[in-house]
This record gives structure tokens, sequence and C-alpha cells, in this order.
């Protein structure tokens, strides 16, 4: 249960704190305005800087460790590749004019698996003998 409280914090964090950087993501800027939180572009370089790693950290952790503990490869690949690509545009790929498009993927990537834990969570094994 914590996990997935964890997991849903971590790729929350990440979509607040990519909402805060107007000038970093145009899309999520205009998304942010038209939600009535333009106020969080006050907070840009702590969010990109500090939170969205952090954040982006503790949802790859989550999912890996629930990848380990329910043995399910291809939902397992896909919950750490979000978290991976929105960590792969902020240090390494940054300078590249894609990496904005890889960022989006990520954190759409993450949303999409968070939503699919919710609506059809992932069975235990259960060993017959």
């Amino acid at each position: 249960m914590i996990n997935k409280l964890l997991d849903k914090v971590g790729s929350g964090g990440v979509w607040i704190a990519a909402l805060s950087c107007t000038a970093c993501f145009p899309a999520l800027g205009s998304l942010a305005s038209a939600l009535g939180l333009g106020f969080l572009s006050s907070f840009e370089g702590v969010a990109v800087n500090t939170l969205l790693p952090i954040f982006a950290t503790l949802a790859l952790l989550v999912n890996i460790y629930n990848w380990y503990r329910n043995k399910n490869y291809l939902r397992g690949a896909l919950s750490i590749l979000g978290p991976i690509a929105v960590l792969l545009t902020l240090y390494p790929l940054w300078q590249y004019g894609w990496s904005t498009y890889l960022f989006y993927f990520g954190i759409s990537l993450m949303v999409v698996m968070s939503v699919l834990d919710i609506v059809k969570p992932i069975k235990e094994r259960i060993c017959k003998v």
C-alpha cells in the first residue's frame, strides 16, 4: 500500500515541479496558467533544480522495488522508463532540442502507469505446490 502511495507522490511531484517551469516547458506553462497555477513560476529554480530530480528519483526507486517484488516485466519496464526519461532529460540530454519531447513522454508515461496501477493493479503471484 505504501509503495503505491509513494509512486503517486513521485508522479504528482514531477508534474507540479514541471508545471512551475514555464520557460523550460512551454506546453506545461500554458497548461499551468489555464489551471490557475501561474504563481508556481516564481518557484521555478527550486522546482526544476531540486524538486523535480527528487520526485523523479523517488518514483524510480519505488517502481524498481515494485518491479522486483511483483516480477511483472512489461509493467515494470514501462514504469521505470518514465522516471528514467525525466532524469535523462534533466541531466545529460538537456542541451538537445528534442529533449523536451522526451521529457513530455516521460511525465506522460508516469501518469499513464500510475493510473493503470489504480485501475488494473497487478495480482499477487500464488505459488501452487
